[in-house]
């Protein structure tokens, strides 16, 4: 949707890098957390080639962050998800899942320890601040929980470890795969971490004042302009190709960890207590009906992602859905993340899918779709 007849409203919040993001061509938005999100810089494939062949910044001001501080704020969040985090230091960020009392998926956050009582949880579409105030006023626990004046932007691609020594200096490549630093940039408050939602590497960097948005925007771009540096979006393409999950889509209350093959996530056997502990051992227990699987459709190239779930059938019986679909110039093919009964999980497994009035088939192959070990991500600077 075009600037000229999206209806900006007071009801919807701006982002601190809104009208950067206007001057440098952001022509489509969308809501994402209550608040404006640019969804448009002209051809998503250029923006897919500029994300992994030099660099993109994006705004995702939208991934707000949940802080809990408090003398039980340690034990506190460890309430919220069933990834054990006693080895969880300070400076370290750790991707985990918010589940509710029926083990359903409530988010998928970042979790950052920025001191011993001290975190945030840098949060996918959802409202886990709500969340989160509604479970602490009958914990018994001695917390508090704001949505701080934080908001993130993302410089991703091969070319952003080579901008952020122009910006920081040499000592930016100390800072490790999910380790942060905070910082400052020219009086700009900072927190500085090598996380991103793009299978690329790359960093975030938390402005901790959103009176200076347009400001390091601005200076961003400056610095990276002889890096090939692009204003961007967060890339479908690039997500779906790196099998990353995007909550409302590939999960939901109604998804439990083990059907998005995420156990790695969830410790049962320690003693740490959480919510859903009980209702995950059960559905461990019991197995699980439906699996997330990968799966390339063999049609002309989809136009774009899909925008509704796309119903799954073989021998005309309904075994599932189509939750993430794109088309990837790289590996030239349709990808898809789905969710499928059990039944039709294996690789080789011939599926059709209806996307609006035609029939395709599809196969299920291997997810992640590339860089499956994530060397791209986690490689050093060093």
């Amino acid at each position: 949707m075009s600037n000229k007849n999206f209806g900006f409203g007071t009801q919807i919040r701006k982002s601190p890098y809104f009208d950067s993001t206007v001057k440098w061509g952001a022509t489509g938005f969308s809501v994402y957390n209550h608040m404006y999100i640019p969804r448009d810089f002209g051809d998503p494939e250029q923006n897919f080639w500029n994300l992994i062949e030099t660099a993109i910044l994006c705004d995702v001001a939208v991934e707000r962050q949940v802080e809990i501080t408090g003398p039980d704020a340690f034990k506190f969040i460890q309430l919220l998800t069933p990834r054990d985090l006693s080895k969880l230091a300070i400076g370290q960020c750790k991707y985990i899942l918010i589940t509710n009392s029926e083990g359903g998926i409530l988010n998928d956050p970042v979790l950052l320890r920025l001191g011993k009582n001290h975190f945030w949880l840098s949060l996918g579409d959802s409202d886990i601040l709500l969340w989160a105030q509604g479970v602490a006023v009958n914990s018994g626990l001695d917390v508090k929980i704001i949505e701080p004046d934080v908001s993130p932007l993302q410089l991703q691609g091969p070319k952003s470890g080579e901008i952020m020594i122009k910006l920081f200096g040499e000592n930016i490549k100390d800072i490790k795969y999910y380790w942060f630093k905070e910082l400052e940039l020219d009086g700009i408050p900072l927190l500085v971490s090598r996380t991103g939602w793009s299978s690329e590497f790359g960093y975030e960097l938390f402005l901790k004042d959103g009176s200076k948005g347009n400001e390091l925007y601005e200076k961003i771009m400056e610095t990276g302009k002889e890096f090939g540096i692009k204003p961007g979006h967060t890339s479908s393409i690039r997500r779906i190709e790196g099998g990353m999950l995007s909550y409302h889509a590939d999960a939901d209350i109604y998804t439990n960890p083990f059907e998005l093959g995420l156990d790695r996530l969830v410790n049962l056997d320690s003693d740490i207590n959480f919510i859903g502990k009980e209702a995950l051992k059960k559905i461990k227990k019991d197995g699980v009906k439906r699996l997330q699987i990968g799966l390339e459709i063999k049609c002309e190239k989809l136009s774009g992602p899909n925008t509704i779930f796309w119903p799954l059938r073989v021998d005309n019986k309904q075994i599932g859905k189509v939750t993430s679909a794109v088309y990837s110039p790289r590996l030239k093919k349709n990808i898809a993340l789905a969710i499928v009964d059990i039944d039709y999980t294996k690789k080789g497994q011939e599926i059709e899918v209806s996307i609006g009035d035609k029939t395709f088939k599809c196969e299920v192959i291997e997810k992640p779709f590339f860089d499956p070990k994530k060397k791209i991500t986690s490689k050093s600077l060093v």
